[in-house]
């Protein structure tokens, strides 16, 4: 596994954004608009100052809105709102698809449209197909955001399952530029020691053992980026 396809610092790079956190949005409803409607709020948005917005989990391909249509109206809306405001813009395009042959055709597309980042639901699609896409990223200058859904049938229930401590560590591991964490309030609520320890594993070179975050061992990433 060669890990993250980028890191920290050459997203900030290839974006030109330094010193400050991205910001971004998800669009809503997250299903029933028109791959055109739904660009126009992808354009709203970036216009408005934001650096990225992004596809819900759920919106793949669906018969109100097929992907490829989705994805040229994203593009014209990321195109439109750069050279308006002389910033890199981006939107997270869902390429998650039943097969992978069927994603690489999207991330293909999204790189033909000069698109800077992509969107995987790592544990739906599953390792081989992270860690596959996670290489076609490096190797082809492309950004890559990594989706949780599925996680809380799995690591939700405290007395069985699989810890997302796991999961953040197999997903650093497997290849992504950032993954949701969760945050410590609101919809996504977890502990906030645990959330704090899950963010290190994911983006330091070196954790020492702090058992109060979850992290029961020192652990070395070595060069793998963050």
């Amino acid at each position: 596994c060669g890990g993250p396809p980028n890191g920290i610092q050459v997203e900030r790079d290839l974006l030109n954004k330094y010193g400050r956190p991205m910001l971004g949005c998800t669009l809503k409803p997250k299903l029933g608009l028109s791959a055109k409607n739904y660009g126009r709020a992808v354009y709203e948005g970036l216009r408005g100052g934001l650096d990225f917005t992004k596809d819900d989990e759920n919106v793949n391909s669906q018969p109100f809105m097929r992907w490829r249509d989705r994805f040229g109206y994203i593009a014209e809306a990321i195109h439109k709102s750069e050279a308006e405001t002389g910033e890199r813009k981006g939107h997270y395009l869902n390429c998650t698809a039943p097969t992978p042959e069927e994603m690489y055709k999207r991330a293909e597309r999204a790189k033909e449209l000069d698109m800077p980042i992509i969107m995987h639901d790592f544990l739906t699609g599953g390792f081989t197909a992270n860690t596959g896409l996670a290489n076609w990223c490096r190797e082809n200058g492309m950004l890559l955001h990594i989706h949780r859904a599925m996680h809380a049938v799995i690591d939700r229930h405290p007395k069985h399952g699989i810890h997302f401590r796991v999961f953040t560590k197999m997903l650093r591991l497997s290849g992504g530029d950032h993954l949701h964490t969760g945050t410590v309030v609101g919809k996504l609520e977890g502990d906030r020691q645990s959330t704090l320890g899950w963010v290190d594993l994911l983006r330091e070179s070196y954790i020492e053992e702090d058992r109060s975050r979850g992290l029961f061992f020192d652990q070395d990433f070595g060069s793998m980026p963050g």
